[in-house]
């Protein structure tokens, strides 16, 4: 008998931020529609997710939303299907993605920073879920230019406050619900930092050494672009 391959997870893309550091390039564009080489940089992602199996995606939206909105629509046109969590104010990574649950299910779930480029195939993730005493998993990178102390060491493929070296979180990871509702200090606004260094050593992470970028300034969007051009 043939085993079935893992269902692909939902995934929610970040992107309601204001995009401050990429002013004045996000004054009137959301830094999720921002072009990279003339392709919006939230449509990286959305094929990446797509090609990888995900068909459903949430995506939270405030700055400028509703352009989001309008250039996405249903998701059709990707060959996904997208649910929208309006959110009046952005309220950061974590309370973001806690007014999403609803949307979002019982089971682990993808999570993917708007402004990010990265070429992980999303497929080694699914085909390696998340074991049920796991509460979430990281993806890390070297540390760029602008983060040099990084975030978290690893220690034995779990996330470690102490372990050196540490390493930059990519903005990618894949996480269950519980380790929201169960965090002591939820609140409406607040970040992932805090979630995770709470799950310090029960949650896994994994050093990815492919091409990724944070598209957090108009200098780094410049040298993604370079770099893209020469290959």
């Amino acid at each position: 008998m043939t085993s079935q391959p893992p269902k692909a997870p939902t995934a929610m893309l970040l992107a309601a931020g204001f995009g401050k550091r990429m002013r004045p390039l996000t004054d009137f564009t959301p830094k999720p529609l921002i072009p990279v080489l003339g392709k919006p940089l939230i449509e990286y992602a959305i094929g990446r997710l797509a090609a990888a199996g995900v068909k459903n995606l949430v995506i939270n939206l405030a700055h400028l939303g509703g352009q989001i909105r309008e250039h996405l629509g249903s998701g059709e046109r990707f060959g996904v299907q997208i649910q929208y969590s309006e959110e009046s104010e952005p309220l950061e990574t974590a309370g973001g993605i806690c007014k999403a649950l609803p949307l979002l299910g019982e089971e682990p779930f993808l999570v993917v920073n708007g402004d990010v480029w990265c070429d992980f195939d999303f497929a080694a993730w699914i085909n390696n879920p998340l074991p049920e005493n796991r509460p979430g998993r990281l993806l890390m990178v070297p540390n760029p230019p602008h983060n040099p102390e990084g975030d978290f060491g690893i220690d034995d493929g779990l996330l470690s406050g102490s372990t050196k070296p540490r390493y930059t979180f990519a903005g990618i990871s894949y996480l269950r619900p519980q380790i929201l509702t169960e965090y002591p200090n939820a609140r409406e606004c607040y970040g992932l930092g805090e979630v995770f260094a709470h799950n310090e050593d029960k949650m896994q992470a994994e050093v990815y050494t492919g091409d990724w970028c944070d598209v957090g300034t108009p200098e780094r969007l410049n040298n993604l672009e370079e770099r893209l051009r020469a290959g």
